[in-house]
């Protein structure tokens, strides 16, 4: 992994062992993108050490693939154990020839694991830009009444793909309902059950109404995995504002927060954290590959109200903190 150009974004899973392993996209000359294997031990001191275990997926299947600029592969992963199925579920970013969408990933034991496929939402199999998918780890009822998988994503605008620098300009005149946010979708449990490859087919999908907050203006999404908490189901997300430069340039910050859903519709966000809970403020998270970013993408039970929370810094390396609620 030498000639790496950043290893960031991880997702994170507690193995069938209680071992803590981590999945982290590792980018290569060319943004071609794999996502790693890497099992977690905690020193005394308290700081962790990742050891190497290969790759979890290396891009090879033809969503991953393209041949044109701005690289390809298998990005952002998170990784939820749904016991309702006895499968670790990987939702990741496939960057190929229609650009990123949600593909999906399931393994019996953490490490070795099987591709399903590309999502495929109700409105169409037309190009549809996608990312930032995470399971919850329990069956819900969907708005419509079916015990269902849960999951985020966050259908992305043709502007952000482009990029640019008009994108930003362009961003801020949508009104506030049309920018990028959060969505839930939803796979009948009784589907997966019976053909997991079923886990692709989305039935239902709804944009999440998220209370106002002084971050994520520009947009807003998905970060770890839900994790269930007295109150309800607990997320740190993620959000993206402007801010400027003491040159007068225009920057974009990406810094974590906080959402709490009902804990039985979840559909319905009860909390959201007033100012973010994480910004870019020492300089890994200020300078890399890309400037003033903290993406949240894992967290990690350690105590009942205790939880880690792993991020990429400056879409370069990885960061951890520690939430306690």
């Amino acid at each position: 992994m030498d000639d790496r150009l950043g290893v960031l974004n991880p997702a994170s899973a507690r193995l069938r062992d209680g071992t803590l392993q981590l999945y982290p996209r590792i980018a290569a000359p060319g943004n071609i993108s794999s996502i790693g294997s890497f099992r977690v031990t905690e020193r005394a001191d308290g700081t962790a050490v990742a050891e190497p275990c290969g790759f979890a997926l290396k891009p090879k299947a033809p969503y991953e693939l393209r041949d044109r600029p701005g690289g390809h592969g298998c990005e952002d992963p998170r990784v939820t154990f749904v016991t309702a199925i006895d499968r670790y579920i990987m939702a990741y970013v496939a960057l190929g020839p229609r650009g990123p969408e949600v593909a999906l990933a399931v393994s019996a034991d953490g490490l070795e694991w099987e591709r399903l496929g590309l999502m495929h939402f109700p409105r169409s199999d037309a190009p549809f830009a996608d990312k930032d998918a995470a399971f919850f780890p329990e069956p819900v009822r969907s708005p419509a009444g079916v015990t269902s998988l849960a999951f985020y994503h966050r259908p992305t605008l043709p502007i952000s793909i482009r990029g640019g620098p008009d994108a930003l300009a362009e961003l801020q005149a949508l009104p506030p309902g049309w920018r990028e946010s959060i969505s839930i979708g939803y796979v009948p449990l009784a589907a997966v059950q019976a053909r997991i490859h079923n886990l692709c087919t989305v039935v239902e999908s709804h944009r999440l109404t998220l209370p106002a907050a002084n971050w994520g203006t520009i947009k807003v999404g998905a970060g770890a995995p839900p994790v269930r908490i007295h109150e309800g189901w607990l997320s740190i997300i993620h959000g993206v504002d402007e801010l400027e430069h003491p040159s007068g340039a225009a920057l974009l910050r990406y810094c974590a927060g906080i959402i709490v859903h009902d804990a039985e519709q979840i559909d319905r966000v009860i909390f959201r954290s007033t100012t973010p809970l994480i910004v870019p403020e020492v300089p890994g998270e200020i300078y890399g590959t890309v400037g003033h970013v903290v993406f949240p993408t894992a967290i990690d039970r350690r105590e009942e109200r205790t939880f880690d929370i792993y991020y990429g810094m400056a879409d370069y390396e990885i960061g951890r903190g520690r939430l306690t609620l």
